[in-house]
């Protein structure tokens, strides 16, 4: 089984990075892979280009559309999804559309308290207009990030890493049931 992680954010010190690349190490095994896909060098959506792409765009989606699932991770700028990730959905969701019936997980932190709910409500209706099945009733909201998550790509609260222990697998029952 394959994933694929997509971090909404360019940041090079992204809290959301080190959460997929944590999901990557702990839960990545022979059965499994989980690649973090970088969204950083994708350029601006445009319909002019939809239909001849960028290498960038192509390998993207290719790789969107080898996975059998996909997990967000988003950061939250302004109660929604930040402008970078939304580029990225424009190209996954036109031409050959490769987002449907593809299962999605969403998760985020951040340094806030509330861990990216808002941003999360847009995504998971974006994702719904994209026909993606999204895993409901396992909301990933990592709040105070910044304190949960060390530079090393680890998670250090044992509270998150259980919930993540629980979430992991009910993914892996989405994705085997679609």
């Amino acid at each position: 089984m394959k994933y694929v992680a997509i971090v909404g954010s360019n940041s090079k010190n992204s809290l959301n990075r080190v959460l997929a690349n944590f999901l990557a190490k702990r839960y990545g095994s022979d059965d499994l892979s989980i690649d973090v896909l970088s969204i950083n060098n994708l350029p601006f959506y445009s319909v002019d280009d939809e239909l001849t792409p960028s290498q960038e765009v192509v390998a993207f989606k290719q790789a969107v559309k080898e996975a059998d699932g996909v997990i967000w991770l988003t950061p939250e700028y302004n109660h929604s999804i930040p402008g970078v990730l939304k580029n990225a959905i424009d190209w996954l969701s036109r031409v050959d559309k490769v987002m449907i019936s593809k299962p999605s997980l969403i998760m985020g932190t951040t340094p806030g308290f509330l861990g990216t709910v808002y941003a999360q409500m847009h995504l998971r209706d974006i994702l719904f207009a994209l026909q993606s099945p999204v895993l409901m009733g396992n909301d990933t909201l990592v709040g105070a990030g910044h304190q949960k998550l060390s530079g090393s790509d680890d998670v250090t609260d044992e509270s998150t890493i259980a919930w993540l222990d629980t979430v992991m697998p009910n993914f892996k029952a989405c994705v085997e049931s679609h």
